[in-house]
């Protein structure tokens, strides 16, 4: 690949220029992780607990990022304008009317470093102070159907951001910002989850390095299981935007997205801690290359109704005491008062009452047949119950030895020969007068002399060779659509005459042996290929008047023409690396592909 001056991958969420004149670039809200309002149980999305009049959440959020704004040069990290920047966000949330939320969120930057760097001739500075406030949060929401709790709950609402935050700090824009959005969530079970989809207004709309700032659309989605009686909830959880201003939409800069694994827990009436870990799953500006978060809340639960008292049961079998005929024993519900909640007779513990059981003492399964019903299932009704029938599902015959007691004669390489007369039943092979070889595989499958294991062409017969890719292999063979050759045509230096003697002469007639063997093969395409070295024009000129070559050869043996087309590819298609003596002589060659047969 072509190395380009200056590579970007990704910026995350950094400064954009003053002045041109300037040639410095000044900082906004770079911090990409919004958290969710208190109360939530996730940690960017909203879980929709909008219940009671006149309740609060409070809390905050630890949020740790390690390289949120990196400048990326030929592929590789080469400074990290913010590389550690630490935030806690504070908040607190107020909802009324069993439907509608206030919510407050400060983000405060504890820590921050950097390094500057100069990307096109502009300057990013890192941020200019490590403690800083960034811009205010204040988001209304009001849900708009389903309940907390159900299958469904969906709300529209919207964030403000104040500008309070410093853009030299890289903790806000120096502009408002507003971010519509509609939430849902919901759960199935001990399954949660929950979504989120909006459009970010920004006042800010600046090109940036390789990317733009300006208003975005973004989402948001969770998925994870409740756990404790509803007191954890661990799952994953993805964010992204994409700035649509200017034509950037889904561009790799202007397209950040982040995913984490988190857990909350009620330790406590009202106290809900966190915990989660994640990464950015795309380099686009404002991505970190790992995030951190820690959270703690007070979150005050809503009054359940008080349950009545249940009707004691002692034996836990469904049926009350005052009603159970044998309250220290379970049983089923009966309509005979006497039996009500009374255990039912099964010697064989098989769940069939012994009064309809065929085989009482025995365990078994229920069929309809009143003869079998709670008998040992005989799958296979080959009259040997399945627990002593060693294949169940196959019908077979009685056998003293308990691996073979039902078993059907079996040739498990399936090669003709039973089991019992194979002397190789793992291994398929032809049927001998032979105990010892009846059953197994050939040896020399070609019978060319050359054991299998050392034979380059184990199905083709040929002769010794001292190399291993060489032996036992013919001068030609068709095999897989195409006719090949295990030594090359040979031809003069920068010429397309096959050079005379006895290697490529013995390979032409090899390969004319196998034409004139087959008829049905009916259209062959004759390939040549060159090495990289040379001019690429040449190389695919060369390599065609050489396939030209061939053919006239083996048309000249009385090959009809029709058979055979040349074609050259030159260098385009190397089969070894061009950067060895070895494999440029590889890659000079002659294919001979099957493009019709006649079956």
């Amino acid at each position: 690949m072509k190395r380009t001056p200056l590579a970007l991958a990704a910026l995350v969420a950094t400064a954009l220029p003053v002045t041109a004149s300037a040639q410095e670039a000044t900082g906004y809200a770079t911090n990409h992780y919004n958290p969710s309002e208190r109360g939530s149980l996730w940690f960017a999305n909203e879980s929709l607990d909008l219940r009671g009049h006149g309740r609060i959440a409070l809390g905050a959020v630890g949020d740790a990022s390690y390289r949120s704004v990196v400048h990326y040069r030929d592929g590789e990290v080469f400074q990290s304008v913010v590389r550690n920047q630490g935030f806690i966000h504070l908040g607190g949330s107020f909802i009324f009317a069993d439907r509608v939320r206030f919510a407050l969120s400060l983000p405060v930057q504890v820590f921050a470093d950097g390094r500057q760097t100069t990307l096109a001739g502009v300057t990013y500075r890192p941020p200019s102070d490590e403690v800083s406030v960034g811009d205010t949060r204040l988001a209304a929401d009001v849900r708009l159907f389903g309940e907390y709790g159900g299958t469904l709950t969906g709300a529209l609402g919207a964030q403000l951001f104040l500008p309070s935050g410093s853009p030299t700090a890289y903790t806000g824009d120096g502009e408002p910002r507003v971010a519509p959005r509609f939430a849902v969530a919901g759960r199935a079970g001990s399954l949660a989850y929950a979504g989120k989809l909006g459009v970010t207004i920004r006042g800010r709309d600046e090109p940036f390095a390789n990317g733009r700032v300006g208003s975005d659309v973004f989402f948001s989605a969770s998925a994870g299981v409740l756990l404790a009686n509803d007191k954890i909830l661990i799952g994953p959880e993805l964010w992204g935007s994409t700035v649509v201003s200017k034509g950037s939409a889904f561009e790799s800069a202007t397209t950040p997205i982040e995913a984490l694994l988190g857990a909350h827990w009620d330790v406590a009436e009202g106290l809900r801690v966190g915990a989660a870990g994640g990464a950015g799953v795309a380099r686009g500006i404002g991505v970190p290359v790992a995030r951190g978060l820690l959270s703690v809340e007070w979150v005050p639960g809503m009054p359940k109704p008080a349950a009545e008292p249940a009707a004691e049961d002692r034996d836990g079998d469904g049926v009350p005491d005052k009603d159970d005929a044998c309250p220290y024993a379970a049983g089923p519900k009966s309509d005979d008062p006497a039996k009500n909640g009374c255990p039912v007779p099964d010697l064989d513990k098989d769940g069939i009452p012994d009064a309809v059981d065929a085989c009482p003492c025995v365990p078994g399964v229920t069929t309809q047949d009143p003869k079998t019903n709670g008998c040992p299932p005989d799958r296979d009704h080959d009259g040997i119950a399945d627990p002593d029938d060693a294949c169940p599902d196959q019908p077979g015959k009685p056998s003293s030895d308990p691996k073979r007691n039902g078993c059907p004669d079996q040739d498990r390489d399936g090669d003709g020969v039973l089991d019992a007369e194979d002397a190789c039943p793992d291994q398929a092979g032809p049927r001998t007068s032979d105990p010892k070889t009846n059953g197994c595989p050939d040896p020399d499958r070609d019978h060319d002399g050359i054991p299998n294991e050392a034979d380059a062409c184990p199905d083709e017969p040929g002769a010794k060779d001292p190399d291993p890719k060489k032996n036992g292999c013919p001068k030609a063979f068709l095999s897989g659509g195409q006719i090949k050759i295990i030594d090359q045509v040979r031809f003069k230096t920068a010429s397309a005459a096959i050079q005379p003697g006895k290697e490529s002469q013995e390979v032409l007639e090899a390969v004319l042996a196998v034409l004139t063997a087959h008829p049905e093969i009916g259209k062959v395409r004759v390939e040549g290929h060159t090495d990289n070295v040379g001019d690429a024009k040449m190389n695919k000129k060369l390599s065609e008047a050489r396939a030209q070559s061939v053919v006239a050869w083996l048309v000249g043996k009385g090959i009809a023409k029709e058979r055979l087309h040349a074609e050259g590819f030159g260098e385009e298609k190397p089969i070894e690396d061009n950067g060895t003596d070895a494999g440029r002589r590889t890659n000079r060659r002659v294919e001979f592909h099957v493009e019709e047969s006649k079956q």
